[in-house]
Parts: structure tokens; C-alpha cells; sequence
């Protein structure tokens, strides 16, 4: 691989991208003006579009009517950093805080550290370093190219979808290629056929006009943070099994095949643990660590607050309380559905003296696709090309990208998922990392992917 590319990678993971953040709308529109830089000095017809959000990038090549149209997709904004502040003197934790800045890069024995260096700033931008190196090489690329790199996945892609549907004709393709899910191990080639959905709700519960002494009031009047307590505990019996009515009615029961396939992969539930660092594996009896993750669907809370955070004690009854929820969702589950049915479950067990509010997130379906597929086979065989030595991995995950779904409902094309993070990548946290080895492979691979396409 050319020094060059990974100084460009280290060039991108520099900006600030983080979509979340309103201060760092200039950072978000600076990287997308980077990227259309690299790809206009590729060759590639490059335009930024603006949206009312973050611009959405789209580059491709002359198009030629004998040849199969591929979309490779991919986002440049990243996650915030996220990191608890440190008292003075306080050593660091590299379970929370980064041991590195996190829009500094580096890399420490063959692994690259920076926010987005895995989630997706260095996963998608593998991709463009193989087509540098075809377009360099061979002048031209084997099909007609697509390149979307869009600047919301990490809030939800709210303006992507009325952007595929104003430019449907200039984006049609026959399949669509992302690099951001992962491989089961280092060098193990994985094919991913199953995302799960998603359907996020946050409640708030308030109470009192004001906080009260919890001395003079409390007895008399109901807490909300206790409320929330209380309402979140109602979601799941002693052994994590979600018992909101109706939530598993349409779940779609797990292919023997499938379990036989997952038993033999090195991702077992001794390295889940270990990857995690938790005291113990937790969740539906019946299922390995791996079938729950994905093949199973969730309630999980990912945020509360509510009374007094600061150092001490300070006897009150908050005024209000809140928590933030995620359903992840497995196939034939809908999210407005499922969002009905939690809301239901929350209204008929919110104790009295409250008042609750329901306010419903972003969501996306869950998506299976056949592996056994003609394009699904050239993708598994070019995997197989970049990452040679081990047997190819064919696995579902357990994150979402609500995205693919809107391509084949917008576009009606399928999409081929071909990881490149590992397990311990640490996306959405401190040190998230991404292996020099991987990026290299992902350049391969994309060489590979856009031959074996090409001759389907």
C-alpha cells in the first residue's frame, strides 16, 4: 500500500465531522469539501449536494450502457467524542477516556486510533484508495461507479432518503456495496446477509412544579426519577427477556443452518466477553451470545437523568426524569409498530402522581438478503481474494443501518455488506481503532469486488 493513502486517511479522520453537534457544522462541511477535492483529482465527475442538514457527496465515472452499475456507499461524519472529563491527576482509562486526541490519528503497533478511523471515515475510504489504484493502473474502472458519501448516518440519514427519491433516475444501479458493519475476527473474510432495525423512543416523566426538599415532601409526592425507574424495570423479567405484549408476535425464528454456521465461528461467547470486558454474559436462555446479538430483538435503555448530578448529596425530588430507548429489531418486526406496543406497555404501568410523554425517535427495518445469491457469491469470492488463508464467515449483525432498506425500497437494488472493523473496533467509544491490515485489505477488496461484479 502507498504511504500516500493512509496520509490522506489520516488527512480525513482530522476533521471534526461530528454530525450531532450544531458547533461543528463548518467541520462537517469542511470534510465533505476534502472529499470532493480527492475524488475530483481522481477523474471522477464529483458534486456536492446540499441538503437542509450536512451535504451528501455523489462522484462516478463516464457511464457506459454495457456495463453493470454499482453504488458504493459510505458516511463521513462520525460520532461525538463522548469522554467523561478526568480529575486532576486521575490517570487515564482507556475504557473511557482516549489515550490519543481523537482527531489526532495514530498509528500504535499496526492499528489506527481516531474517531471514525472505523466507523466509516476508514472503511469507506478504503474503497477510494482502490479505485485509485484501478483508475491509476488501468485508466477506467470495470463497471459504472456510484459513490455516495453522505454527512448524516450518525443522526438517523433523515435527509437522505428525500435525496434518493429526487435523484432516483440519476442513481439507479443494480446493487449497492457499503464497507460498515465487521469481520468476526482478524483475517477472517465475512459477508454479512442480516441487519437488525431499529425504533428509538425517549419518555419523560414530570411531577412537581418545581424540585422539593425531599425532607418536607418526600411521602407525599411522586418521584419521577423513581417513576422512570419503575418504568424501565417493567420492560423485562429477572432474565432479560423483553415482556412488553405482542413484541415477539412477528419474529422470524432462526434457520438451523444458520446456528449450525455460527457455532464454528471464532466469535464464540468466551470472546464476546472478553471483547466487552464485562463480568458476565446476560439475556435470553435459549440463545448463544451471538444469536442474540443477531438474531433476537432488544429493548435497551441508552441514556437517563433526571435530579441531582453534582458531588455530594442534595435532598430533592427532581421536578422531571427521562430515559432514552433503542429497539433493535429482527426481520418482520416494524418499527412504528413496535414503538405502539412499548408506548401501550409504558402508559399501562406509569404509576400515578405523574405524568408521562412519549416522544418517538428515528427508526429503520431490520434487512436479509440471500447470501446464496449470484452477486451475493462475486462478493464472498472477492473477500475471499482480499483476505486469503481463511474460511469466509457468513453472518448476520446486530446494528442498523436504516439506509439499506430505504436503497432497495427507493432504488430496488440489494446491498452487499462487506465489513472491515473488528469485533474491538470501539466505534461509538473512546480509542475507536481501526487495523492498518484491515485498511489495506478493504483497498484489495474493492479491486476485487468491481472485477467480480463486473464478469457476474
Amino acid at each position: 500500500m502507498a504511504d500516500s493513502h493512509l496520509d490522506e486517511l489520516f488527512a480525513l479522520l482530522r476533521f471534526p465531522s461530528v454530525s450531532t453537534d450544531p458547533a461543528r457544522k463548518a467541520d462537517v462541511a469542511r470534510c465533505a469539501d476534502w472529499i470532493v477535492a480527492k475524488l475530483r483529482a481522481l477523474g471522477l465527475k464529483t458534486m456536492l449536494h446540499p441538503t437542509a442538514g450536512h451535504p451528501i457527496v455523489v462522484a462516478r465515472n463516464t457511464h457506459r450502457p454495457e456495463r453493470r452499475t454499482v453504488l458504493i456507499y459510505g458516511h463521513y461524519d462520525v460520532q461525538p467524542v463522548d469522554e467523561p472529563e478526568r480529575a486532576p491527576g486521575e490517570p487515564a482509562d482507556p475504557n473511557k477516556h482516549w489515550i490519543t486526541p481523537p482527531f489526532a490519528p495514530e498509528v500504535r503497533d499496526g492499528v489506527l486510533y481516531g474517531r471514525g478511523s472505523a466507523d466509516n471515515k476508514g472503511q469507506f475510504f478504503a474503497h477510494v484508495c482502490g479505485l485509485a489504484e484501478t483508475l491509476r493502473e488501468h485508466g477506467d474502472l470495470p463497471v459504472n461507479l456510484i459513490l455516495l458519501i453522505e454527512g448524516e448516518e450518525e443522526i438517523g440519514s433523515s435527509h437522505l432518503e428525500p435525496f434518493l427519491t429526487a435523484h432516483r433516475d440519476d442513481l439507479r444501479c443494480d446493487l449497492i456495496a457499503i464497507s460498515d458493519t465487521g469481520m468476526v475476527a482478524p483475517g477472517v473474510p465475512t459477508f454479512t446477509y442480516g441487519l437488525r432495525g431499529i425504533a428509538a423512543l425517549e419518555l419523560r416523566v414530570t411531577g412537581p412544579a418545581s424540585d422539593l426538599h425531599s425532607g418536607i415532601y418526600g411521602g407525599a409526592v411522586a418521584n419521577p426519577a423513581m417513576a422512570v425507574a419503575r418504568l424501565l424495570a417493567s420492560l423485562h423479567d429477572a432474565q432479560g427477556h423483553v415482556v412488553v405484549p405482542g413484541f415477539y408476535d412477528e419474529v422470524a425464528p432462526l434457520a438451523e443452518w444458520e446456528r449450525e454456521a455460527w457455532s464454528h465461528l471464532p466469535l464464540h461467547d468466551a470472546a464476546v466477553l472478553q471483547i466487552t470486558g464485562a463480568p458476565a454474559l446476560f439475556g435470553e436462555a435459549g440463545y448463544t451470545a451471538l444469536e442474540r446479538i443477531w438474531a433476537r430483538p432488544t429493548v435497551e435503555v441508552n441514556g437517563l437523568g433526571g435530579g441531582f448530578q453534582g458531588v455530594g448529596s442534595k435532598t430533592v425530588i427532581p421536578r422531571e426524569a427521562f430515559a432514552k430507548l433503542t429497539c433493535r429489531l429482527v426481520p418482520n418486526q416494524e418499527p412504528a409498530a413496535i414503538v405502539a406496543k412499548v408506548q401501550a406497555h409504558l402508559a399501562a404501568h406509569c404509576p400515578p402522581g405523574v405524568h408521562l410523554e412519549i416522544l418517538p425517535g428515528h427508526g429503520g427495518q431490520p434487512y436479509l438478503t440471500d447470501p446464496r445469491s449470484p452477486d451475493g457469491r462475486a462478493a464472498q469470492q472477492a473477500l475471499r481474494r482480499a483476505f486469503p488463508g481463511s474460511d469466509l464467515a457468513l453472518i448476520r449483525e446486530g446494528g442498523s443501518i436504516p439506509i439499506v432498506n430505504t436503497f432497495k425500497r427507493i432504488l430496488g437494488a440489494e446491498t452487499l455488506l462487506l465489513g472491515l472493523a473488528l469485533p474491538d473496533c470501539r466505534a461509538h467509544a473512546p480509542n475507536e481503532n481501526f487495523p492498518v491490515a484491515n485498511f489495506e485489505g478493504g483497498i484489495r477488496l474493492n479491486r476485487a469486488l468491481l472485477e467480480e461484479l463486473a464478469a457476474t
